[in-house]
């Protein structure tokens, strides 16, 4: 798999990496035993990027990622991204302290089974958390003791980006982008190739909905987020299908299912965009099983995309995803 530089860790990943949110919760029922195939079946299939967070399953993704590395040995060669700051309670700006960084940094760095963290991500903090001085030089004191190798931010909004990528050592972002996502390419992306941020692109598939294997009779068990957040219930809403009204995103994923080569799935089509885009150092879609953590891997192999599939596909954005999702992130 081709690799990029992951901006100021210095770290080189493949372009397809893998989100393990899944393997916490939050997307139905995946097993200990399945949670580990799916991670073996990554790095067999060449991913060297693997994505996780502290609250995913309260600590449960951490804890399989630690067991699959200690499976791997020593020299695995793979750099695992964690997030912290969704455990501050309430999730206020008071609550990003140096002394809860080095509790959250102290836990992950245990659940994974390692001495330094090679990605610490500022979790989709409050907004006022990526302007206080303080707040980077509490994550420079953590690279400073050894916790951390590097530091990047989760956001939820362009501006969030902006304001991170103009922080001297913040090494990365990790941002939504997607076929229904655009707007980062306008401002975000050309930010951090000048700066040298990387940009890891999370919800490259829209919550499933870029598959193009839902419709209107497609269900979601209870415990899954794309039934209890669909209107943002429990954290913001463009986690959960891009922010895309349901019903209008399954319509523009049957449109952009149409234009997926005969060599290439739906998911595969729209990772691949996503890995064409000038900036993006990696895509971390997620998996729920081996066989979906092999073809998303695949879609590096993809040759890119032609001018005519990248036209149809901007006019299935302007045209059905725009009006709903452009101005609000």
């Amino acid at each position: 798999m081709d690799t990029r530089v992951l901006g100021r860790t210095g770290r080189h990943v493949g372009v397809v990496g893998l989100g393990c949110w899944q393997l916490g919760g939050d997307w139905g029922d995946v097993g200990d035993d399945q949670a580990l195939q799916i991670l073996h079946a990554a790095a067999d299939a060449g991913v060297t990027f693997l994505d996780t967070a502290d609250v995913y399953g309260d600590g449960r993704s951490e804890r399989l990622v630690g067991s699959f590395l200690a499976q791997r040995g020593a020299d695995h060669g793979l750099t695992v991204a964690t997030k912290m700051g969704r455990r501050a309670n309430p999730h206020t700006p008071e609550g990003y302290t140096l002394d809860a960084f080095r509790h959250w940094t102290d836990r992950s760095r245990q659940n994974l089974g390692v001495d330094t963290l090679d990605l610490v991500q500022l979790h989709c903090p409050p907004t006022a958390v990526l302007h206080q001085d303080h707040t980077y030089d509490d994550l420079d004191t953590l690279v400073q003791e050894g916790r951390v190798g590097a530091y990047g931010v989760s956001v939820e909004t362009v501006d969030e980006a902006l304001a991170a990528i103009a922080r001297p050592n913040v090494a990365s972002v990790q941002i939504i982008l997607n076929v229904f996502r655009r707007k980062p390419l306008e401002q975000v992306l050309p930010a951090a190739v000048e700066a040298g941020v990387g940009i890891i692109a999370r919800v490259p598939l829209a919550s499933g909905l870029l598959t193009g294997k839902f419709d209107s009779r497609t269900t979601f068990a209870e415990g899954d987020h794309r039934s209890y957040n669909r209107n943002g219930e429990a954290f913001d809403v463009g986690e959960t299908f891009s922010g895309v009204p349901y019903d209008i995103g399954v319509g523009a994923a049957q449109q952009v299912s149409r234009l997926a080569p005969d060599e290439a799935s739906t998911a595969q089509l729209a990772l691949r965009w996503v890995v064409d885009q000038p900036g993006v150092t990696t895509v971390i879609p997620g998996a729920s099983r081996p066989d979906q953590a092999r073809a998303n891997a695949a879609a590096a192999d993809l040759a890119p995309l032609d001018d005519a599939v990248l036209e149809a596909l901007r006019s299935v954005y302007d045209e059905h995803i725009r009006v709903h999702v452009h101005d609000r992130w």
